[in-house]
């Protein structure tokens, strides 16, 4: 199982609400937390929390994944054109 280990401010965004907030939520929901070498302390997040971690990427993946659909869906129809447009020169050739 992969460690996901964030700072107040990463733990808040996650949540929809303030570093302070983050904090005393971690506090209630027990996370481990450890003090990193940057001087920030981070909260290792539980499977619960890593559920909706993942979601939240998941999510923000859709338009990636969109986008990537548009160039390939591109790229075959393009593709066809110049076999067509080289296929029409090698007969006008032979």
């Amino acid at each position: 199982m992969p460690q996901i280990w964030m700072t107040y401010d990463e733990f808040a965004t996650l949540n929809g609400c303030s570093a302070a907030e983050a904090r005393l939520q971690a506090l209630h929901l027990s996370l481990d937390r450890r003090k990193s070498r940057d001087g920030n302390t981070r909260v290792k997040l539980n499977p619960v929390m890593m559920a909706r971690f993942f979601e939240t990427i998941r999510e923000a993946d859709f338009a990636l994944d969109d986008a990537i659909a548009a160039l390939r869906e591109t790229h075959r129809q393009m593709s066809g054109v110049l076999a067509t447009e080289q296929e029409s020169l090698r007969r006008g050739v032979a």
